[in-house]
């Protein structure tokens, strides 16, 4: 003999796999968007403001 079906818990159940695949999607690309950004700053820092910044004020002390 059938089940008899359950409509509303079957779409629940499809709503809440729907909801944790979005929130894991929009993690990743938050997480993606923040190692980007520190990869920027990083670059950003090593190349400007410690070589430019930090030497010649440890010239002029000398």
């Amino acid at each position: 003999m059938a089940r008899k079906p359950n409509y509303d818990f079957e779409r629940r159940e499809r709503e809440r796999q729907k909801a944790i695949k979005v929130a894991e999607k929009a993690e990743a690309k938050r997480a993606a968007r923040e190692r980007a950004k520190a990869e920027e700053g990083g670059e950003a820092a090593a190349g400007g403001p410690e070589t430019g910044g930090t030497e010649p004020a440890a010239d002029k002390a000398s």
